[in-house]
């Protein structure tokens, strides 16, 4: 029976699924993945989600622009991903772990404003004390972005950037509080109608 092992690396991992409200979904979703750059991370996309793997600055830029790209056409885009990291650890692809501090996106994006509304849930696991540590992280939230209870969640509304920039935050200060496995959910709607 093979036991299982720790791995702690600091590979981080999304996988998310974009879905765009439109007769033209296929073109939406297609080209937000090929606009943006993703030669910092190992990408993979199936018949359900696409899989990235990487450093955490540049798993973040990504999603960001590809969420962006797809809104920015301004039809109702839905998104949802999983970041994880820990153990049990990620060591395939870990060469994408040399690549430099600099994301590629973010120049090319920062200009993109949207309005959006999300739900995140942080699970930082291994580590004994999660509710405070949960607790701190909206705390911190509540500087820049309007933030509410939601049940099994935390509800987010306010600038994609800053919505982003927050959830980054609040991923990677988890990770270097101690927790040995952190997994974060994250659900966002863009130009939906139901926001008006």
């Amino acid at each position: 029976m093979k036991q299982n092992v720790c791995h702690h690396t600091p590979i981080v991992g999304a996988s998310f699924t974009v879905s765009a409200m439109s007769n033209h979904f296929v073109d939406i979703i297609m080209n937000a993945l090929n606009t943006v750059d993703s030669s910092k991370v190992w990408m993979e996309t199936d018949d359900v989600t696409t899989t990235i793997r990487g450093k955490s600055m540049h798993i973040f830029d990504v999603t960001r622009a590809i969420f962006l790209h797809a809104a920015a056409t301004g039809e109702h885009i839905a998104f949802q991903a999983t970041y994880s990291v820990g153990c049990p650890g990620d060591s395939e692809a870990d060469v994408y772990l040399a690549e430099d501090d600099h994301p590629v996106n973010k120049s090319k994006v920062e200009a993109l404003k949207q309005d959006i509304a999300a739900k995140f849930s942080l699970y930082p696991l291994g580590d004994g004390d999660y509710m405070k540590t949960i607790y701190e992280q909206i705390e911190a939230m509540k500087e820049e972005i309007t933030v509410s209870a939601a049940h099994y969640s935390t509800r987010l509304r306010g600038d994609a950037q800053l919505i982003f920039k927050n959830l980054e935050r609040a991923f990677n200060e988890t990770v270097d509080a101690g927790s040995s496995h952190t997994v974060m959910t994250v659900s966002i709607s863009a130009n939906s109608p139901s926001h008006k």
